[in-house]
């Protein structure tokens, strides 16, 4: 997170974001709208991305680490590129305890009966797609992803990105998506609703050890298609970076009324890992 990225120009941020070489990196401007407390701009290694979850949790703590951000406020909205993002926050004392940023509403696409292809994308057997009769679809909060239920946790380990079948399946969507984001939902000893991982080569992502612009519409999807009721999907979890060693946890809400989705929130923690200074030429 770069806390002041007056100056840089879109280019040096996308330099710095493949410089920095992780899943996405953030840049924090001065708001551009008098509905939000910043604007920010968050690229990954080799695009600019309209919204994501990991770095808006990650940069709102990062603020308050800094003392941009003052003890006790209760929300601060960020200006993405889908427009003003608001993160609730939950305090104990003086420390940041929790973060829940709002999404979108979902948009669903089509449901992808080519259980094979799916499977060859991820270097698995045909057999190990589609488990409890789940779709393979694309589900959005405001940024694209491609949902492919995986049959176990150790078939979710296994999955290895075969490029060229990866690139022959998203030749055959109208409007394919950057990722693909793959679970299962067999349960383990920790609890989680969903044991997860996603890829998103065209992104220059090989993998990100937690997704919360796909864990939204995750959520929704699993609402959709019953694999979660409504009295229990306001308090779903999403493990995700498990096979990387970097296991994250991100909570996700969803509210239904009269069976429709209404509202969308994934949250979290952050740790503070770091900071440096970085000099441009």
């Amino acid at each position: 997170m770069f806390p002041d990225a007056r100056g840089l120009s879109a280019e040096t941020m996308q330099a710095i974001a493949n410089e920095m070489n992780f899943s996405e990196t953030t840049f924090v401007l001065p708001a551009e709208r008098e509905d939000t407390n910043v604007r920010m701009r968050i690229f990954t290694p080799s695009d600019e991305l309209p919204m994501a979850g990991h770095p808006t949790i990650g940069t709102m703590f990062a603020l308050v680490q800094t003392g941009l951000v003052s003890p006790g406020l209760e929300q601060f909205v960020f200006g993405l590129g889908v427009g003003p993002v608001p993160v609730s926050l939950t305090w104990k004392g003086n420390d940041l305890t929790f973060a829940w940023m709002t999404q979108l509403r979902p948009t669903f696409g089509p449901r992808r009966d080519d259980r094979a292809a799916a499977a060859a994308m991820l270097g698995l057997s045909e057999g190990a797609v589609g488990a409890a009769g789940l779709p393979v679809q694309a589900v959005s909060c405001g940024m694209p992803c491609l949902f492919v239920p995986i049959a176990s946790r150790r078939d979710v380990d296994a999955a290895v990105l075969d490029r060229a079948a990866w690139s022959a399946f998203m030749g055959t969507l109208p409007d394919p998506p950057d990722c693909v984001f793959f679970f299962s939902l067999e349960p383990g000893p920790d609890g989680a609703t969903a044991y997860s991982r996603m890829f998103a080569p065209s992104l220059g992502i090989g993998e990100d050890p937690a997704t919360g612009g796909a864990s939204g519409p995750l959520g929704c999807y699993l609402v959709r298609h019953g694999a979660v009721t409504a009295d229990h999907a306001a308090a779903m979890l999403s493990l995700q970076g498990v096979k990387m060693g970097r296991p994250s946890h991100v909570h996700i809400s969803i509210g239904v009324e009269g069976g429709e989705i209404m509202t969308v929130r994934v949250g979290g923690t952050a740790v503070f890992a770091g900071e440096g200074l970085l000099y441009l030429a």
